[in-house]
């Protein structure tokens, strides 16, 4: 989630040297006007099938007790682009009388193990949890920015940055459409997120250069961290989930400041976001309890397996607790 946002007490592949280095499309100070978007999105290139990757598996690992749905398509034609199906994954059996648990991945596209660990978790977990609650997976939101590996859409808006009303972001819009459309009043949600060293190396720099501002360089947190919201703090909860994490790969441990990713770290593996007013994924629903995972994939300490048992690990603890509280 966080891209030059960040800061730990280890510096990790981009040190301070990347801040002074100038990113190769615009002008320095300049924000990009519509000639450098699209030579920035001229540079892009499809790097893996969101097709083979999430489609394929999603509907050979589906359980009984869910049902796949799309609830819209994304369409960058008007870009020399290609269609995307938008897919969710929701409780057949749907009851009033049960708590409901939202699950999103892929917010920002490049964040593998948030789209993974999503599908993972409907393969391996979902069945054992429908008779407590009702459940809605959204296991990749920006399709084209898992293809292209980016955090970006096509447009060069941040998705994550972009749930709010009248959103510019048809990830975000059509994400929030869903949600209305299908969930009602969410009590629990679980957004699916990794902090990586292309945070320092690519995407921050991207972004100072299209806001034509400096780049403000922080070190990548060495291990996994959850991002609670400011509004919405649940201690107990957040500390839940981080036990359960610790079984499965680091934690990280705040700097010499107190901070990870330049905020104050409120418990151990917890910082706070004010998610409404940033325009979070996880700020968009009025769920009593709500936490971004942020995983580490660029640690030597962990693995693409270890990834992503983290995200299932963190969805398991959320409704556990979740249910304890009811």
């Amino acid at each position: 989630m966080a891209a030059s946002e960040s800061s730990s007490n280890t510096q990790h592949a981009a040190g301070p040297d990347v801040a002074r280095a100038a990113y190769p499309i615009g002008t320095p100070g300049v924000p990009w006007g519509p000639a450098e978007r699209a030579l920035w999105l001229s540079r892009q290139r499809i790097q893996r099938s969101y097709v083979e990757d999430v489609l394929i598996p999603l509907d050979a690992d589906l359980p009984d007790p869910a049902e796949r749905f799309e609830y819209g398509v994304l369409d960058y034609s008007h870009l020399g682009l290609g269609t995307y199906p938008l897919v969710a994954v929701r409780s057949r059996d749907w009851r009033p009388d049960r708590p409901v648990v939202l699950v999103t991945g892929g917010v920002h596209g490049y964040e593998t193990s948030g789209v993974h660990g999503a599908l993972a978790w409907i393969g391996q977990d979902f069945a054992r949890h429908h008779g407590d609650v009702n459940l809605l997976v959204l296991p990749c939101i920006s399709p084209w920015g898992y293809e292209t590996i980016n955090r970006w859409n096509p447009e060069a808006l941040d998705p994550n940055r972009q749930f709010r009303p009248a959103s510019p972001a048809a990830e975000a819009a059509s994400a929030m459409a869903c949600m209305t459309a299908h969930a009602g009043q969410i009590h629990l949600h679980v957004d699916l997120h990794e902090t990586t060293d292309t945070d320092n190396s690519e995407f921050g720099p991207a972004r100072a250069a299209r806001d034509g501002k400096p780049f403000d360089w922080h070190a990548i947190p060495a291990g996994f961290y959850l991002v609670g919201d400011t509004e919405r703090p649940a201690p107990l909860f957040q500390a839940a989930l981080i036990d359960a994490v610790r079984q499965v790969t680091p934690i990280a441990e705040a700097d010499a400041e107190g901070r990870l990713i330049g905020t104050p770290l409120k418990q151990p593996g917890v910082v706070h976001y004010p998610k409404r007013a940033l325009g979070l994924c996880g700020g968009v629903t009025d769920a009593r309890f709500v936490t971004t995972t942020e995983v580490y994939p660029d640690s030597p300490q962990t693995t693409p397996e270890a990834c992503i048992a983290a995200q299932r690990a963190t969805v398991n603890a959320a409704i556990a607790f979740l249910l304890q509280q009811a």
